[in-house]
């Protein structure tokens, strides 16, 4: 499986993150199985958040995991912080707590990349410099990033930090991709012409910034999955004939279609089902090609002008 650069980093890594959303779901034994299950795969890229089971997943998977200090070299452990209950926090003392939380949860010394979850309206950016610089110096914190945030306020962030922002996570699917279809629908007056997040994607290319792409496979705000959902038949339809030309299962073309895009998507897995992992893994073997990602593109419901 090929291997994709992190944002401007020296991190090389797969090209899809394994979300630890839903592992406090599975026993230990079921944990364990999954994880190293994902590490025969070639997934060794985990994406947690302290809000995750309010930091029961990140027990379940040190717990699960058995991780050693040789382990520890093989794995790259992704964390995100800032959402509490109720609000949004980025001030320094709150950043430090909850790296401190999370690498004890996690039973590790130090993080690959630290993500900033959901911006804080009163976020300060000389005390997330102060916070990350102390992180970084400490060792307890390689790389950084920010989620769900648009150009400027990346660009506000970024010009007060030493280190540079290499990730910024956002929600992407097939029903779910307002982000390209913005940038298909330039000078138009159409509703798919509307730019809510900035032209992100396009920013994010220009800035070397890894897009993640979380919850690939669902639609709307958690409101469900679109495989097999009757509301979306006509991409469905597409998207089964073109598995069985391919000989995979559904979902690996609904991932193989974020994978085709030029600006090197790194989407976030979310199942906990190993035969979903598998064929998640698949998708990252697979090229459509250009007819075919617009035909799903148009069988999503979006319109080229």
């Amino acid at each position: 499986m090929k291997t994709m650069r992190l944002g401007r980093s020296d991190l090389f890594v797969p090209p899809l993150a394994v979300g630890c959303m839903r592992l406090n779901r599975l026993n230990p034994a079921e944990a364990t199985y999954f994880l190293h299950s994902a590490l025969d795969l070639g997934l060794n890229f985990f994406d947690h958040a302290d809000i995750y089971g309010d930091g029961s997943c990140e027990e379940q998977f040190s717990r699960a995991i058995h991780i050693s200090a040789d382990l520890r070299e093989k794995i790259i452990l992704q964390s995100k912080c800032g959402i509490c209950k109720g609000y949004y926090d980025f001030s320094r003392a709150h950043i430090l707590a909850a790296v401190d939380g999370i690498l004890q949860r996690l039973q590790t010394d130090y993080l690959d990349v630290l993500l900033l979850h959901r911006p804080d309206a009163l976020m300060e950016p000389e005390e997330v410099a102060d916070a990350f610089d102390q992180l970084h110096a400490s060792g307890k914190v390689r790389y950084f990033g920010v989620s769900n945030q648009k150009p400027a306020q990346i660009k506000l962030l970024q010009q007060s930090l030493r280190q540079p922002l290499l990730v910024d996570q956002l929600q992407l699917s097939l029903p779910h991709a307002g982000l390209i279809a913005n940038g298909l629908n330039v000078n138009m007056l159409n509703a798919q012409a509307a730019d809510h997040d900035g032209s992100i994607l396009d920013f994010c290319r220009l800035q070397q910034i890894t897009v993640q792409a979380w919850s690939p496979m669902q639609y709307g705000f958690f409101e469900g999955v679109f495989l097999g959902n009757p509301k979306f038949a006509a991409l469905n339809q597409v998207i089964s004939r073109l598995a069985a030309q391919y000989q995979v299962p559904d979902s690996s073309i609904a991932l193989a279609w974020i994978l085709r895009h030029p600006a090197h998507i790194q989407p976030v897995t979310g199942t906990m089902n190993l035969a979903h992992l598998k064929a998640s893994r698949l998708a990252a073997d697979l090229t459509l090609t250009r007819p075919e990602w617009y035909e799903l593109y148009q069988a999503a419901g979006y319109e080229l002008p």
